[in-house]
């Protein structure tokens, strides 16, 4: 059955990832955006229809929702400025009016799973409000569909997110009581299924369902699970009683990015019990072989996702860096256009379709898909690509690493005395590359004749080392040489290990860059 569906919140989490399962589904989509400019980087742009508006304006909505047969309300004010439970209300009574007077068929919402046994008026504000709008929409007159999902485990979820920084920047974790809650989470594709499955829902249904994976653990317990399935060591954790969710929601905001306005709220509902009290939604969506996925399943997708390959140099641009954090990986907008995953194994083309939505997306927030500090540098050449492309791919080995002999000759002794290969490997050709080759001790992971040369470090340090070196040509066709050395840090360990050498890299890499083209222009 073909169906004009309606995804409010695309550039969000859920909703940027729900399209294209709707429309793998066969149905038609249009989403409703404040910016649809937002969405022109996704691969299915060119698919849907975008159209502006905003869910508090009710001409826009009433627009948007002309000829819509299925309208999924996929957005919250959590984390925005102001009283969010004001303006989540105020939104829902104008969608639902909206909604009722285009004859639309059916309502889904992604609602939060709340606490049993618990007045709605004593949960917390995050808690009360999504409840609260479950409610609006069901008494809309609309079939409505609320699914009520409790932690979310993607990359790019908030709660997920909170997850993964702490669980990588602190081995010992003084926490308050909230982390012996028990709560039973949910892999973002089986949230996903079942948004997509509930557009086809009988039109007598109007109930809310809950929604969550087969385990339920507490949040200590995802804590440590995490660790173990991203290769950390065990996590030490203290809870103690004197940490208010005010308290807990500082800390957070301390020692993750997260915005500390979106913390509060999400720390403070940590605080209830939440477990799903029925499954009958697998009445309607019956879910295939091997779903939902288990905690230690939905976490690898997250975490494979996420950990593997790195941006294309050649499309890095000076406009990114003015909204990054010093050293810190640009926001996920950039990122994404960045990335060339697929031409990678172990990339998105290797995966099946459904673990892509457990990695980041362009509209994911800046602090999201874990950390990747970058030192990123670029300089004209007045010499032909060619020319600096035989510079670039003559790199090691014998011919030596373009800057301070010493630095590099320290760095392969360190690398040699805790057990790594060292300088000694040198490399199999003097003059030309190919994927695969060890280049001391680096391996060659991604050969673009002419243009991009990708090293992967295979030093031994707590994380994970890129260096890309790469030929192009700016707006006004002189040939730039374009560098950027990358470090994907595992656990605290990692993050202070790139701080550490992060004094010498102006020195190291800079020189690089310096001897690189002047080398080439030199030789040209």
């Amino acid at each position: 059955m073909t169906l004009r569906c309606l995804v409010t919140g695309a550039t969000g989490y859920l909703g940027g990832r729900l399209v294209p399962e709707l429309l793998a589904a066969g149905h038609t989509v249009r989403c409703l955006a404040r910016t649809p400019a937002r969405l022109n980087d996704r691969p299915w742009a060119d698919r849907v229809e975008a159209v502006r508006g905003d869910v508090t304006d009710p001409a826009s909505v009433r627009s948007a929702l002309e000829g819509i047969e299925v309208a999924y309300y996929l957005v919250h004010a959590l984390g925005g400025r102001g009283a969010f439970e004001e303006i989540d209300r105020e939104a829902a009574h104008v969608f639902a009016a909206a909604a009722r007077d285009a004859g639309v068929r059916r309502l889904v919402y992604a609602g939060a799973l709340t606490p049993e046994g618990v007045p709605e008026r004593e949960l917390s504000p995050h808690l009360r409000s999504r409840a609260e709008v479950g409610h609006i929409l069901l008494d809309s007159g609309v079939p409505t569909a609320v699914l009520r999902a409790a932690v979310v485990i993607g990359s790019g979820s908030a709660s997920f997110e909170m997850l993964r920084q702490l669980g990588e920047r602190l081995p010992v974790m003084v926490t308050p009581r909230w982390v012996r809650t028990r709560v039973q989470p949910v892999a973002v594709r089986d949230m996903l299924r079942v948004l997509a499955g509930s557009a086809e829902l009988p039109a007598d249904v109007n109930r809310a369902f809950d929604v969550g994976g087969p385990d339920v653990v507490t949040y200590e317990t995802m804590l440590r699970r995490y660790a173990v399935r991203a290769g950390l060591r065990r996590r030490l954790i203290v809870p103690v009683p004197v940490l208010t969710p005010g308290l807990s929601s500082l800390w957070v905001g301390l020692v993750t990015p997260l915005p500390g306005r979106l913390a509060r709220p999400l720390v403070e509902s940590l605080r209830h019990e939440v477990v799903c009290r029925e499954r009958d939604i697998e009445r309607y969506v019956p879910p295939p072989p091997g779903a939902p996925l288990g905690l230690d399943a939905a976490l690898d997708a997250a975490l494979d996702t996420t950990s593997g390959p790195t941006p294309d140099l050649s499309r890095d641009r000076a406009r990114a860096r003015a909204r990054e954090r010093p050293g810190e990986r640009p926001g996920s907008r950039e990122r994404e256009r960045e990335r060339e995953v697929e031409s990678v194994p172990g990339g998105s083309r290797d995966r099946a379709p459904a673990d892509a939505a457990a990695g980041p997306l362009p509209s994911d927030p800046a602090w999201a898909g874990g950390s990747l500090y970058t030192d990123r540098r670029e300089r004209a050449v007045d010499t032909s690509p060619e020319a600096l492309w035989r510079v670039v791919e003559g790199i090691g080995g014998e011919n030596g690493w373009y800057s301070s002999p010493v630095a590099w000759a320290v760095r392969g002794w360190l690398d040699s005395l805790v057990g790594g290969g060292g300088l000694r490997r040198g490399r199999r050709d003097a003059a030309r590359l190919r994927v695969g080759d060890a280049l001391d001790f680096w391996r060659v992971e991604a050969l673009e004749p002419e243009r991009l040369l990708r090293l992967r470090g295979e030093m031994r340090v707590p994380g994970t080392a890129w260096l890309e070196l790469c030929v192009d040509r700016d707006d006004e066709g002189r040939t730039v040489y374009r560098q950027r050395a990358l470090f994907h840090p595992r656990g605290l360990a990692g993050h202070a290990y790139w701080w550490a050498v992060a004094p010498f890299h102006a020195w190291v890499f800079g020189g690089m860059v310096r001897t690189i083209t002047s080398t080439a222009q030199a030789e040209g």
